[in-house]
């Protein structure tokens, strides 16, 4: 195609290698889809887009040397990523003094609250993790519940989130208990929550600690419910936890269970097509995470247009975009909403036969 337009050159900030390559590999590969859709229908007023992509392991200081790379050297008019919460916070205060439009596809609430004019966010936020999984409680009145949390910014966020939402939920936190990232038996923290006798246990984690707990709860015969939190919402857990697996609910985004949604569910045929799209292209099966940096780019395109690449254009127009349906929910982003999801991003669903079964709301 011959363009008549400079293009518009786009950053993007990912953890492609290292323990959190599982965040910044689909990332990567999904904003790459993307682009070549915008590009295929004319890019944006005629201006084909352009990636430049830098790794950031995951590691916060090079993130922070590759952003800088990016606004300096590559001129970027906007950048997506990092793909993890340290990272983003480690950048969002160049994002801010350089004025360059930043989109998150990071989970931690802390990004986007307090608003920061130029950061915005992707992710579902573990806020409305806990709130998906207060509803399901408070149909089944369950309304005592221990806690184990894992001692990191995930699980502390989890906990405040958990302690904090509670009483409105009408729940009480009769145990609180926290475990290491990298701890193999949790069955002291969860003789303690038994003793307390909750309704149900609650465990805030990723991989491998939360398939640790899974295994013990089976081991102790609790019988009491176990929910996870979305930290775990792929195949790898199932594949950690085994057979102990089965029976626990979760909350995650609608992708895991696409095919499970009703017609009416205004996401189900965008993400139909990108699983059909990633998972042809690529020959591996989607994730939850890409479609983070497919929905920002996607919504960085809404809000391009009619700005000639001006960063302060493209910003307002970012808090104007509203009812965008993406992978991971419906944006409607504003002033004061910088992450502009809602409780509709998460569905609950419960890992039967070792595969995920969508609950009803």
């Amino acid at each position: 195609m011959g363009w008549c337009k400079e293009p518009y050159t786009i950053g993007g900030v990912f953890s492609l290698t290292g323990p959190n390559s599982f965040l910044g590999d689909p990332d990567k590969k999904s904003l790459e889809i993307a682009v070549e859709e915008i590009n295929a229908k004319g890019g944006i007023d005629g201006h084909p887009l352009q990636v430049i992509i830098y790794d950031t392991e995951g590691d916060p200081t090079k993130a922070v040397l590759a952003v800088n790379k990016l606004i300096s050297r590559d001129q970027v008019i906007a950048i997506i990523g990092p793909s993890n919460t340290p990272p983003t916070l480690a950048v969002v205060p160049i994002a801010e003094k350089e004025k360059v439009p930043l989109i998150s596809c990071a989970a931690g609430i802390k990004i986007t609250d307090p608003v920061k004019p130029w950061v915005f966010k992707t992710a579902q936020t573990d806020a409305l993790a806990v709130a998906a999984i207060y509803a399901h409680m408070k149909k089944q009145n369950l309304k005592k519940i221990g806690i184990l949390t894992v001692e990191n910014a995930f699980g502390e966020s989890g906990k405040e989130q958990l302690t904090g939402q509670a009483a409105a939920a009408g729940i009480q936190v009769v145990q609180g208990e926290t475990f290491g990232a990298k701890d193999t038996d949790m069955t002291a923290q969860l003789t303690k929550i038994r003793t307390a006798q909750p309704d149900a246990v609650v465990c805030w984690g990723t991989n491998p600690g939360p398939a640790v707990v899974s295994k013990n709860v089976k081991q102790m015969n609790l019988k009491m419910p176990l929910y996870q939190s979305h930290g775990v919402a792929s195949p790898k857990f199932i594949e950690l936890a085994g057979d102990a697996a089965e029976g626990i609910l979760l909350p995650t985004g609608k992708i895991l269970v696409a095919k499970q949604l009703p017609d009416s569910d205004p996401q189900k045929a965008v993400l139909l097509r990108y699983i059909e799209d990633y998972e042809k292209r690529y020959q591996t099966p989607v994730s939850g995470f890409g479609g983070y940096a497919y929905d920002a780019m996607q919504i960085l395109a809404k809000a391009l247009r009619g700005t000639e690449g001006d960063k302060a254009k493209i910003r307002d127009n970012l808090e104007k975009v509203t009812g965008h349906v993406g992978v991971s929910g419906t944006f409607n982003f504003s002033a004061t909403e910088h992450n502009g999801l809602g409780p509709d991003a998460f569905v609950m669903v419960q890992i039967q036969g070792g595969a995920w079964k969508l609950l009803a709301p």
